[in-house]
């Protein structure tokens, strides 16, 4: 029986696999494209343009809510998940969709394995859909998980707060980068394990190949949240980390004009408290039912933003690290510096840690990122002169932007985690962070220079 000639839920259903295998045929041909042209074109090809798009050479925003069915029998394969479907914009969107694929090819991009994106509305949206399914009670056993220290504020309160009150606990790591921090920390109750690299503001950094054998040695993911190095720097997924967390708000929107978050998870991750099912595509399995049932959706207007930022990343992150190193070196000289956290600097004690990871993509030159802090010589009231005394610089608690942004993060983004969630983290009141964006360093390093003689 052909297609044509098919009644009923069976005539979308075949029509959906012939569809849905001319699909995969035009992914596979993409995954083997450069990095530059993936981030420019994604799976949106000619065919696509003119299948569904009008022509249109960038991708079409679809600004509905809903999507309408050709009778109740393709009402009912799409709803059973029996065929693709968007159906709703709580849980998913055609051009969502592209940034998706977009983002999920570039993270796995080098990497054996294959991946699955999902956006989300923002950055703590996203990583809070990845870890809860992790941390899920069966019975009353107690639960833990294992996180570096130095993380997002945010990402703080949401680890000691938010699933305290769910009862999992969470176990600080105060040194990630050696691995025998990690290891006595983990015991038959510990669900995954989770990275900030490098983590903002203090640039902490994990061995990632060593902590993915290290986790998968006990059946756990390694979650990491590669924010600041977007995978024009760094992909997780080729060292052996699971799911990949951004907050697509920072650097891979760096014009400023979206919050959303992503979610990218290899497929087969290794996880020993999920079901098959979930383990084998965890964020399909996401969008299915936990996330449909939450309905964090990503705009498609902020969808269409992180597309055309994303078509030119590689550029950003090479020009952006070039001028961060040019302004951190002039930092570590300054006499009323103390010290300056950047990893490209050769003293940096995490310096070569961070050069195994952290490389321009189909480049290899290192590079590691716009973002670093710097500790005030004096105390935290001189560092409110110097920031209140900056001129060009935004003062804000964003970060990635294409303009350069400061903030303190004592009394902003760290603010909410009090004085000692502060310390276990290493942000003492006189630190700085500055996120060096594509001006001219010459002209970034003018601005703070005039700025510390306010001192």
């Amino acid at each position: 029986m052909t297609t044509a000639t098919m009644n009923g839920v069976d005539r979308y259903i075949e029509a959906a696999r012939a569809a849905t295998a001319k699909r995969a045929e035009l992914r596979a041909r993409v995954r083997k494209l450069r990095f530059d042209t993936i981030a420019v074109h994604g799976m949106y090809g000619l065919e696509e343009a003119f299948a569904g798009g009008q022509g249109g050479i960038v991708e079409p925003i679809f600004p509905s809510t809903s999507q309408a069915y050709r009778d109740s029998d393709e009402m009912e394969a799409a709803l059973s998940y029996r065929i693709p479907t968007w159906c709703y914009s709580r849980i998913h969107n055609p051009t969502v969709f592209y940034l998706e694929e977009t983002l999920a090819l570039l993270e796995s991009y080098g990497c054996a394995a294959d991946a699955t994106g999902l956006c989300t509305s923002s950055g703590m949206s996203a990583i809070k859909q990845a870890i809860e399914p992790l941390v899920a009670r069966r019975g009353n056993e107690p639960i833990n998980f294992i996180s570096t220290a130095q993380v997002y504020g945010g990402t703080f309160q949401l680890f000691n707060l938010r699933m305290a009150e769910r009862g999992a606990e969470v176990r600080w790591v105060t040194e990630p980068w050696k691995i025998e921090a990690w290891e006595p920390l983990i015991d038959e109750h510990t669900r995954f394990l989770y990275a900030e690299m490098p983590s903002n503001p203090q640039q902490a950094c994990t061995d990632l190949e060593a902590a993915a054998e290290l986790a998968h040695s006990h059946g756990l993911p390694l979650i990491v949240d590669a924010t600041v190095a977007t995978p024009a720097l760094m992909r997780p997924l080729a060292h052996g980390a699971d799911i990949v967390v951004h907050s697509l708000s920072k650097t891979a929107g760096a014009g400023g004009n979206a919050i959303a978050g992503g979610i990218v998870a290899r497929h087969g991750l290794t996880a020993r408290h999920l079901d098959d099912d979930q383990r084998a595509d965890y964020a399909l399995w996401l969008k299915l039912w936990p996330f449909r049932d939450s309905g964090p959706c990503m705009t498609p207007i902020s969808a269409h933003y992180l597309l055309n930022e994303m078509r030119t990343l590689r550029l950003k992150m090479a020009q952006m690290s070039q001028n961060t190193m040019v302004v951190a070196r002039y930092l570590a000289d300054h006499p009323k510096i103390e010290r300056v956290d950047y990893l490209g600097l050769e003293h940096h004690p995490l310096h070569e840690l961070a050069s195994r990871y952290m490389k321009v993509v189909d480049d290899e030159t290192p590079a590691y990122g716009h973002l670093m802090s710097f500790i005030i010589r004096g105390s935290a009231a001189d560092a409110r002169v110097f920031f209140d005394g900056l001129q060009r610089t935004f003062r804000a608690t964003d970060l990635g932007r294409i303009k350069s942004v400061a903030t303190i993060p004592a009394i902003s983004t760290h603010q909410q985690q009090g004085e000692e969630g502060r310390r276990l983290a290493g942000i003492p009141p006189t630190m700085v962070r500055l996120c060096v964006g594509a001006e001219h360093p010459a002209d970034t390093i003018d601005d703070l220079d005039q700025a510390l003689a306010q001192i």
